[in-house]
């Protein structure tokens, strides 16, 4: 036990853990690296204060995650992980208290799905499509 923390080899659950950690285990962000980028550039608080990657966690904290396009989700910690776990059972170490979009902000992101759907350039086919629209136009060897 070092500064009061329990986290030994043999996997005492601490009373604390990073924030990039948790983040990464509870399965927030696809990497732990991801999370620290998101610490970094201010899109997560806890509770209310703007907190870097190395910031303890603790059970009962508030975060906030600022998603792209204006989404706040608001999460209150439950349980501390600071190993991966099943994604069923990451969900378990918070409870999500963001609060249901309203009819006008769920029109708004289907808007913006249609939109980035329309803006993204359309790719060449690969190989194997090449190959099918050559076999449907009749022209394959």
């Amino acid at each position: 036990m070092v500064n009061g923390h329990h986290d030994g080899p043999s996997g005492i659950a601490a009373d604390d853990v990073r924030l990039d950690v948790w983040l990464d285990v509870a399965c927030l962000f696809k990497t732990r690296s991801e999370a620290q980028k998101a610490c970094k550039s201010g899109k997560i608080s806890i509770n209310r204060q703007p907190a870097k990657a190395n910031r303890r966690l603790r059970i009962g904290d508030h975060l906030e995650i600022s998603r792209p396009f204006g989404r706040k989700q608001q999460l209150k910690v439950v349980a501390l992980a600071e190993r991966h776990v099943a994604r069923a059972e990451a969900r378990s170490l918070y409870e999500d208290l963001t609060p249901a979009p309203t009819p006008d902000e769920r029109e708004a992101r289907k808007l913006e799905r249609m939109y980035r759907a329309a803006m993204t350039p359309p790719r060449a086919p690969d190989k194997r499509q090449r190959r099918a629209l050559r076999t449907l136009k009749g022209r394959d060897e």
